[in-house]
Order: C-alpha cells, then structure tokens, then sequence
C-alpha cells in the first residue's frame, strides 16, 4: 500500500511515490520494533524527538482526557486552558525576557513564524528593507518555503526553488573542517570576522535576523567553538539584528535542560524556536518564544491597525498542550537530572569508536552525537568513493538490534533521554561493530583501503 500510494519525505525522483521504507510496528521505552519482530534501540529517538521514550502511559491518558474534554477550538476567536497555562510554564524557563509563545504545528513552521514575524515589526517600525536572513552553510531549519531558504547542507536545495535573495549564508562554524594550520581560537575569530563584514558590506540596515541552531543537528552535530554564539550574539545587539535561536532539537533535555540558550551556552536570544521533545513526538507541535519587548514595541507604534496576519489552524492546539504540559512534568521530575546524569558516558563510549580506521570524529554535548566517518584520517576528506557509507553502517546495526540515522557518510545519535549507562554500552558495542563490518564491505569491494 506504502509503494502506491504514499509518498515519502525526501524522495528522489527515481522512486518517488513507489517505494516502502522499513515498517516499525510497536515501541517501549527506548526500544522500537520492526515487521520481522527485531526489537530495535530507537538511536536517533524517531527524528531528535522521542525524548521521553515508547509507550508512556502518562501521556497517551493525558491525550485522550484533553480530547475527549476539549478536541479542538479555533484560536483566532477562542483560548484554551492548556495553552495558557504551557506559555507561561514555558516563560519560566526560557532566558529572562522571552516570555510570550506562539504555538505552531512543528519545527518548519516555528521557524516560517519566527522569520515573518521578523518581516512584520520591520514592516511596522517603517524599516522595509530591514529583511535579509543570515544563516550558516551546514545548518537546517526546515521545509516551508522560508525555512527551507535557509538550509545549507548538501544537496538539500539542488532541486529545490527558495528565496535565496534574502539569505545570506556564512561559513559552517565546524572546527572539524576548518583549514589546516589554523586553531580553534583563530578559526572562531575568522568566522565572526566573516559576520562582521557581512554587515559593513551589506549594510546593518538591510539584515534583520541571523538564525542559529546552538549545535547544528541535521548538519552532523556540530558543536562551534568556544565563545563563537556569544560574539555573534554581540555582533546582532550591536546592529539591531535578531538573533534567532533555533532549538527544535537542542530544547527539552537533549542537552540536559529545557532551553539550551542561557543554561548551556549563555545566551540571550531574541527569539527561541521550539517543536520536537515539547510532546516527546506524541503530538505535532512547535512554537515560538518571543521576547516581550519585540511586543511592546509594536504596540507602542503608531500603526495600531497593522496585523500581523500568520496564524495555523492547529496553533495552540488543546490537546498537543496538554500533551507538552505533561510532558514537561515529567522532564522536571528528573528526567533532566537523569540526562545530565548519563551525557558523559554516552559521550566516552562513542568517542571511543574514533580507534576505528574509517571515523574521522566523534562530536557532540549532551546526548546527541555524530560519527563521522572520512576516506582519508590526515587530510579529512568525506567519503568520496561511497556515499552512502551512513545507509551501509544502519544496515548493519539494524541487523544487530539499533536504528541509526544516516547522513551521507555520517551517523548522528540522539536516544531517549531515559536511557541507562547500560543501555548506552549496548548501543555502542553494536554500532562499533556496525562500522566494523562496513569497513569490511568497503575493503571487499575496493572502495577503501583502511
């Protein structure tokens, strides 16, 4: 039924609308179970998102409560109970300041909302030229038309139509692939450089935002130099440009806190863009934090007729907050503490796998990491001869009991928060084991040498 008539996210033209990919039949706890009846560690936590594991109870019983209390109710006329009392849940622990949301149905549309917002107060305070987008080479921030324009990893855009004449993207901050004979401190001095001429040139008048996932996820886990969000934080303030952190991925315990912003990295954004583990992926939703002052200046204009005309159908969905307010009971009710608790061994026991001959890197904070795997240790290059190195390694784990997530020649990591210190042994013993046998593929068939 899947090969006719589904069509799948990211298909390529050959099979696009005909092909079935791997059926998953149950869940529980960190554990996923396939056709074939395999029971599989969920590694990637479905997409960075399943972060209060399979099968909690609490939150099925608070999904049906709030449907069959209150299903639905239209937000351009109406509120519900649920959505108030998240946003301020919410406010409590985003950065001082960021205290009113803006719920969407996902991580694309937080960040659509967050850009037309954007769009919006310029357009307000008189400033219509005020709308050029800066994001990185490497970073993802979705698949609405907007967010789309301002992907940067390969090949997302090679088929793809954007508004490319509003971004403009700088260098990918990864130290892993900065050139060599340069350190980490002066590879973070050249990228803000980078930004800081962007804006003599451009014109400080003409950028409105610069968007930034803390770590780039989709991108290979890329953690930035020490010191390189806060400069280009400074860099925004000092030009009026927003600074828009996207934390689809690093919100809600991936990096062991609600917001990742100012309890890990110290800073201080202007916007917030949320979706993912607020509902562990039991229910689409996403969001916006907005600081209120980007609030009161509008009200304070002289255009009070102005509207800002964005809204979703599904914003401020009754029972996707209720789902969020649970789910946030159980991340303050130690689920935080226990990620805090365990990033360090899941960080050691991948790290360990860079002994392989075919992995380049182990990086990553928290619990979210990326294997990436390179033709030549010296030199870093990708894997050139194949490709699809990452496809090869998750077929191997699967074999083995673990789904991973491969990306070209890279595997990225993100389990449920709930995992165990032995959990986390199981899952590194099968994906050593995974790359080992893929080394021996890739030597069988004289594609690597080792």
């Amino acid at each position: 039924m899947a090969e006719d008539h589904l069509v799948q996210p990211w298909p390529v033209s050959g099979s696009i609308g005909a092909e079935a990919r791997g059926r998953l039949t149950a869940g529980e706890g960190i554990y996923v179970t396939d056709a074939a009846g395999r029971r599989l560690i969920d590694g990637p936590a479905g997409m960075w998102c399943v972060n209060a594991g399979h099968r909690r109870r609490e939150l099925a019983e608070v999904m049906a409560a709030q449907a069959m209390e209150l299903s639905y109710n239209s937000p351009w006329y109406t509120t519900n109970a649920p959505s108030a009392i998240l946003s301020k849940r919410l406010a409590g622990h985003a950065p001082e300041g960021l205290d009113h949301v803006f719920y969407t149905t996902g991580g694309s549309s937080a960040v659509e909302t967050a850009l037309r917002f954007m769009q919006f107060a310029n357009n307000v305070k008189g400033r219509g030229e005020k709308k050029l987008i800066v994001s990185r080479q490497g970073g993802y921030h979705g698949s609405t038309y907007l967010s789309a324009s301002l992907n940067g990893r390969p090949r997302d855009q090679d088929w793809m139509d954007s508004a490319s004449e509003l971004v403009i993207k700088l260098t990918c901050p990864n130290p892993f692939r900065r050139p060599d004979g340069v350190g980490a401190a002066e590879f973070c001095d050249y990228l803000v450089s980078e930004f800081r001429d962007v804006i003599e040139t451009v014109g400080a008048e003409r950028i409105g935002a610069f968007v930034a996932e803390p770590i780039m996820a989709s991108g290979g886990v890329i953690v930035p130099p020490d010191g390189y969000l806060s400069r280009m934080r400074a860099l925004c303030r000092d030009n009026d440009i927003l600074f828009i952190a996207d934390e689809v991925v690093t919100a809600f315990g991936r990096l062991g806190q609600v917001f990742a912003s100012q309890d890990v990295f110290g800073l201080d954004p202007d916007m917030i863009t949320f979706a993912k583990g607020v509902t562990s992926g039991y229910f689409p939703l996403g969001g916006v934090m907005i600081a209120g002052r980007l609030l009161e200046d509008l009200r304070r204009s002289n255009h009070s007729e102005a509207m800002f005309a964005h809204g979703l159908t599904y914003s401020s969905h009754p029972v996707g907050c209720a789902v969020a307010l649970k789910n946030l009971d159980i991340l303050e009710d130690g689920l935080l503490e226990h990620a805090r608790a365990v990033s360090s061994h899941f960080q050691s026991r991948l790290k360990a796998l860079e002994a392989l001959p075919l992995v380049g890197e182990v990086r990553g904070m928290g619990l979210m990491a990326c294997i990436e795997c390179v033709a030549d240790r010296t030199s870093n290059n990708p894997l050139t001869l194949d490709l699809e190195v990452g496809k090869r390694i998750d077929g191997h784990c699967q074999e083995l009991g673990l789904l991973v997530r491969p990306l070209i020649n890279m595997c990225v990591m993100s389990p449920p928060l709930t995992i165990t210190t032995a959990q986390i042994d199981e899952m590194a013993d099968i994906l050593r084991r995974g790359i080992e046998l893929t080394m021996d593929d890739l030597v069988r068939e004289g594609l690597w040498h080792g």
